[in-house]
C-alpha cells in the first residue's frame, strides 16, 4: 500500500478511545501495531500531541483506508484535527517497520507534558 492508503494513529483515534468512531467507518483492515520515531505528549485536554523525529518512540497502529472513501476520510479528519487546540497537521511518515503512512503532528500553543512510555494508553 502507498502512503496515501494508510493512517498511523497514536491517541484518541485508536480503537477503544473516544474518537475511534470518526475513523472506524473508513478503515479497510484490523490495523497493525507499530511505532514511529518521536515524542508523545499529554496536552492536559484529554488528547495527546505528537512531535515526530528524534530518538523517542511513539506507539500506535496504522490502518488501511477504504479506496472509495479515502479522500473523504482524510478531509474529515483534517477538519477535525484543525479544530482542536494545537492546530495539528497531516504529515507523511515511515514507521519503524517500514510502512509509509499519514499521521497527525502537533503544531504549537499548548503546555505539554512528555508521556515517557510513548503510549497514550499507558500515560499514568
Amino acid at each position: 500500500m502507498s502512503v496515501s492508503e494508510r493512517l498511523f494513529v497514536y491517541g484518541t483515534l485508536r480503537p477503544g478511545d473516544c474518537r475511534w468512531g470518526l475513523l472506524a467507518p473508513y478503515v479497510s483492515d484490523d490495523g497493525i501495531a507499530d511505532t514511529v520515531n518521536g515524542t508523545l505528549y499529554d496536552t492536559g485536554l484529554d488528547y495527546p500531541a505528537a512531535v515526530f523525529g528524534g530518538d523517542g518512540v511513539i506507539r500506535g497502529m496504522h490502518f488501511g483506508l477504504v479506496d472509495g472513501t479515502r479522500e473523504q476520510a482524510l478531509r474529515e479528519l483534517d477538519i477535525e484535527e484543525e479544530t482542536v487546540d494545537g492546530l495539528y497537521r497531516r504529515v507523511r511518515l515511515t514507521t519503524v517497520s517500514g510502512a509509509e503512512v499519514w499521521a497527525y503532528e502537533y503544531g504549537s500553543g499548548l503546555d505539554l507534558t512528555v508521556i515517557p512510555s510513548g503510549d497514550w494508553f499507558d500515560r499514568d
